[in-house]
């Protein structure tokens, strides 16, 4: 026994060292090139968020060591990785606040980085309070993703249009802010509940890949015989480049469409055995689809590398006008999130197809992980009626209209409904358990289409958020 405790303090001082001096080496890395550089102050926003990143990473690969080996020293150092991850972003919001003159809430870069703010405050909070140690494996991934695609976001300081020159602003979206943040962590709890309360694991490896195929069939949308489309970049302006006011210009990367064909198919697999498995009531088609997932994330890095390798500093023809033009990765900084982003499920699934006894045994009871996922809804629900009310008391003093059907206003009304019909159904009648999981699970889903979806997809008159 005491050689078996030897052995597991062996590999866990192993893990510790390797993260801590890949955390090290990326700050001194770092450190080196703005020394060289003068690339202003170590303490400025660019700095901190990449401090707060590398933190960020670390603590991820932490909760994910304690998920696969149960040592509790990751906890703690992962924890520590997150605080200090915390304070970083805290600084280069701060900073971000005194070189514009106002809180960072008026751009989609500046709401993501409120938003993880937000996360990794509730993270430390959820962890300490409740005793949810394992969920940083969730949010933490969520806090990397946000940050990546922060640094393909423009970022440049600007002076506010006229829409938000108002106090009103403040209050809007740091009421957003916070209530999304707290969709998220009752997200993460839900997905918390339904392990512990054995839901099947063939039922998590389903939703994973549904997940999955959303990403690579929306990428479809690109497909060009064969190549895949994205936007061009004007390095002049340092932006994406346009045909004309308001119509982007896209260029196709050659063969690269292919490529995201075969990983949608690879996803769909997984998808395809397990919906044969339950039709046909045999479980070696979920021992298939299991080692099909595997498959499917191996070709989904392989893509994503392709993907970075292919549109970072390219130059393609375009079928709308004459000539080479230059892409970049931040012209398509969703894509990129959302290829990282199903990585990252894929990941966690096989976590927990590897550990699921092992992550059972350290979360808390079921009951009282549905307590506290009806208690953050309970935040998030009054949270995103205010941000509703004051959007409509301002849309009124700045478009002389309560409500215009704006497609940010219509998806915001969308998530307020389905948050509160899960207070509906749980208030009147009684739903616990799974039934409220999966409307915590449904409303964040709506969330992420809200905030990165319709920004994207549907722009309106929040088109600058």
């Amino acid at each position: 026994m005491s050689r078996a405790r030897a052995e597991q303090t062996s590999t866990g001082n192993a893990l510790l060292v390797m993260v801590g001096l890949g955390m090290l080496f990326l700050l001194f890395t770092a450190f080196l090139g703005v020394m060289k550089t003068h690339a202003g102050p170590i303490y400025g926003e660019a700095n901190m968020l990449y401090t707060a990143l590398i933190f960020y990473g670390g603590a991820s690969a932490l909760y994910m060591g304690f998920g696969v080996t149960g040592i509790e020293r990751y906890v703690k150092f992962a924890s520590l990785s997150t605080a200090l991850g915390f304070a970083a972003n805290t600084a280069a919001a701060a900073h971000r606040w005194y070189m514009a003159g106002h809180p960072p809430f008026s751009t989609l870069y500046e709401m993501l980085l409120s938003f993880v703010w937000t996360v990794a405050a509730l993270t430390l909070i959820a962890e300490r309070r409740y005793k949810v140690k394992i969920i940083g494996s969730v949010t933490m991934p969520l806090a990397v993703v946000s940050v990546i695609l922060m640094q393909l976001l423009p970022s440049e300081v600007r002076p506010l249009v006229p829409a938000l020159q108002s106090t009103w602003l403040h209050v809007h979206v740091t009421l957003a802010m916070l209530a999304y943040a707290a969709c998220a962590v009752s997200f993460a709890l839900a997905m918390m509940f339904l392990i512990q309360d054995d839901m099947k694991t063939e039922s998590f490896q389903a939703l994973t890949a549904l997940g999955m195929v959303a990403v690579y069939a929306g990428m479809m949308l690109r497909f060009r015989a064969g190549g895949f489309a994205v936007v061009a970049w004007d390095p002049t302006q340092n932006s994406e480049a346009f045909l004309s006011r308001g119509v982007r210009l896209f260029v196709t990367i050659p063969d690269l469409g292919w490529l995201f064909l075969l990983v949608l198919l690879a996803t769909i697999t997984p998808l395809v055995l397990y919906v044969l498995g339950r039709v046909k009531q045999d479980g070696t088609f979920f021992d298939h689809a299991n080692k099909a997932m595997f498959v499917s994330i191996l070709l989904q890095a392989v893509a994503l590398a392709a993907f970075i390798l292919r549109s970072q500093n390219g130059a393609y023809a375009s079928p709308d006008a004459d000539g080479a033009f230059p892409t970049a990765l931040a012209a398509s900084p969703f894509l990129l999130s959302g290829m990282l982003g199903g990585i990252f499920a894929g990941l966690l699934y096989l976590l927990l197809l590897w550990r699921r006894e092992g992550l059972q045994k350290m979360l808390p009871p079921a009951s009282n992980l549905d307590q506290i996922t009806y208690k953050t809804i309970c935040i998030a629900f009054p949270l995103l009626t205010l941000m509703i009310a004051v959007g409509a008391y301002w849309a009124n003093q700045t478009w002389g209209s309560y409500w215009s059907w704006d497609p940010k206003e219509t998806w915001a009304a969308i998530t307020w409904l389905v948050y509160a019909g899960y207070l509906h159904m749980r208030v009147t009648r009684g739903w616990k358990g799974r039934r409220a999981a999966y409307f915590a699970i449904l409303g964040f889903a709506v969330v992420i289409f809200t905030f990165f979806g319709v920004t994207y997809l549907l722009p309106g008159l929040h088109a600058y958020a």
